[in-house]
């Protein structure tokens, strides 16, 4: 009990920092459970899960006020929800130590590229064969399709492999690819990061590797994370929330790797 009571407040404090960056979390949450003596593969079941529940609660909130791409969450979410029950599926064919090396060379990847200066959303928006423009709350967007589809597949796919929510991605690819404000990119990452966690999760489900017992209380701890950090994001300075992005990312990556080789 007081192993799980002690997960429970990291998991909060976790909640609140990762839903201001749009990613909900769930890396940091296999990360905890892992160092926490949860198996690999459980912890990403439980994780996905607890994920699912933040970010439903997070996503209320930036809908609330505007801060969700509608349009796009629904394109890119589907294709990595559907990316992600098939990595959560085939996640067992693979041993837990080599999942966790994925997913430290994703995280070093995503949080380097977030460290990138991003160049401001013009009026001249591409139009043709593999580009597709829309009108969003501040004004017309428009995406390059070519791009954004591989790269949705691809990361639902390593996302729900390894048991997070594809938000360490997802907002990347926003922001650098498609010109999407922080802000906004973080209120829409919280539509996918939801999808993307549910389809994950069932996908682990399947095997048998789900422990409610730890699961349902710390996903209840989770969604006042996910209310609270959601709030506070509306708050902060869009290039606080990607400075704030990038390091915590980077800082997962390490940890996880310190993790795999004491395992070993």
């Amino acid at each position: 009990m007081l192993k799980l009571s002690v997960v429970a407040l990291i998991i909060l404090a976790l909640a609140v920092v990762m839903t201001m960056t749009g990613r909900g979390g769930g890396n940091f949450y296999v990360l905890t459970f892992v160092l926490a003596g949860v198996p690999m593969h459980e912890a990403a079941t439980t994780g996905q899960f607890v994920l699912f529940a933040t970010a439903l609660a997070g996503m209320f909130v930036f809908h609330k006020h505007k801060t969700v791409l509608l349009q796009l969450a629904l394109f890119v979410g589907g294709l990595t929800a559907a990316a992600a029950f098939l990595g959560g599926f085939l996640a067992h064919v693979f041993s837990g130590i080599a999942l966790k090396l994925v997913f430290s060379c994703l995280l070093v990847f995503a949080g380097g590229i977030m460290l990138l200066p991003v160049k401001e959303r013009t009026s001249e928006l591409a139009t043709g064969l593999g580009h597709w423009r829309f009108q969003g709350n501040d004004g017309v967007y428009g995406i390059n399709l070519w791009v954004t589809v591989p790269t949705a597949l691809g990361t639902g796919f390593c996302a729900g492999m390894v048991g997070v929510s594809g938000g360490s991605f997802l907002v990347p690819l926003m922001v650098l690819a498609c010109r999407v404000p922080m802000r906004m990119a973080v209120g829409t990452a919280s539509v996918m990061v939801a999808a993307t966690a549910f389809c994950g999760f069932l996908g682990h489900a399947l095997h048998g590797s789900f422990n409610p017992t730890w699961a349902v209380p710390i996903a209840g701890v989770a969604i006042i994370g996910g209310i609270l950090g959601s709030k506070l994001a509306l708050k902060t300075k869009p290039t606080y929330l990607k400075t704030l992005f990038a390091v915590t990312t980077l800082v997962a990556a390490v940890l996880m790797v310190v993790n795999a080789i004491a395992s070993r």
